[in-house]
């Protein structure tokens, strides 16, 4: 049990470190409004990777075929959602952000805001498949149910732990940050993170149009 606990604390891990939208969204969010604000936004991600693993564990070759019938349509919906998000960065006043208190309800904000960017990217589940194959992850034997959940629980606490260690490391340097930097910083982040969701968005549209032009030949 163990080390099933370890390799799903592995692959929780292996598939939060790689700096996507999310990962700048949590250093935004904890440079502009702190470190519980950065991790609760990790948290999020967090949640939505343990969706992802359990439904990888569950039916492998049920959610590959899903990925691979619908993806297109994920990409575009997924690039929108991941394009508004940064926009809202964009225009954000992180001055103000840094004046209000970090209620339950702004809480509430970030960890659904990091919900629905993670749940809605497929590379999400691509990752996850392939991590897992990589740890060697099984669950097959007659033990399946309470190894499902131990993987489980290792992908959210390993996941848990990546976003307080940014989290924390990125709090150590918030101070070190000037006003207009913070402002600075929080422009670009939003930049990044928009360009990121074109490319999803305009990743969808060319596989949409790949598939027009093959009919038509």
């Amino acid at each position: 049990m163990f080390l099933q606990l370890l390799k799903g604390f592995i692959v929780g891990i292996a598939a939060s470190i790689p700096l996507g939208p999310l990962g700048i969204l949590c250093v935004q969010k904890t440079l502009s409004k702190g470190r519980n604000s950065g991790f609760i936004t990790g948290l999020g991600a967090s949640v939505s990777d343990t969706f992802y693993a359990g439904i990888s564990l569950i039916g492998l070759a049920f959610i590959q075929n899903f990925v691979k019938e619908y993806k297109t349509s994920v990409m575009i919906i997924g690039g929108i959602i991941v394009i508004l998000i940064g926009l809202k960065i964009y225009y954000t006043n992180p001055i103000k952000q840094i004046r209000q208190k970090n209620s339950k309800r702004k809480h509430a904000e970030d960890f659904l805001e990091a919900f629905i960017m993670t749940i809605t990217n497929p590379g999400s589940i691509v990752l996850m498949i392939g991590v897992m194959a990589a740890v060697g992850v099984d669950v097959s034997d007659d033990q399946a149910k309470s190894l499902i959940l131990t993987t489980l629980w290792g992908v959210f606490l390993g996941s848990v732990t990546w976003w307080f260690i940014l989290s924390s490391t990125i709090t150590l340097f918030r101070k070190r940050f000037r006003i207009k930097q913070l402002v600075t910083t929080n422009r670009i982040s939003g930049i990044i993170i928009m360009a990121l969701g074109l490319i999803s968005a305009f990743g969808g549209l060319v596989d949409i149009l790949l598939k027009f032009l093959h009919q038509k030949i």
